[in-house]
């Protein structure tokens, strides 16, 4: 397992890229894994800003990623 910080939708796309690439798929395949089009993974690799969420996470779930986030640590009382 591997965390890896992402803080733009450029690394998302890079990171999704990497992951398909490393499991053999094409973006073809893994559209129909993730129930969403082809279309849709060509922009979120290309880490189109306007991508939408609830499809990101389709496609991070069909290729058994998670998504985490960290929040700030409360400030002092």
């Amino acid at each position: 397992m591997r965390f890896e910080r992402i803080l733009s939708p450029a690394q998302i796309g890079r990171m999704v890229r990497t992951v398909r690439k490393s499991a053999g798929l094409r973006q073809y395949e893994l559209a129909g894994a993730a129930a969403v089009g082809v279309r849709f993974i060509v922009d979120l690799e290309a880490g189109k800003p306007t991508a939408q969420l609830g499809k990101a996470l389709q496609v991070l779930g069909a290729l058994g990623c998670s998504l985490s986030i960290e929040t700030p640590p409360a400030p002092p009382p």
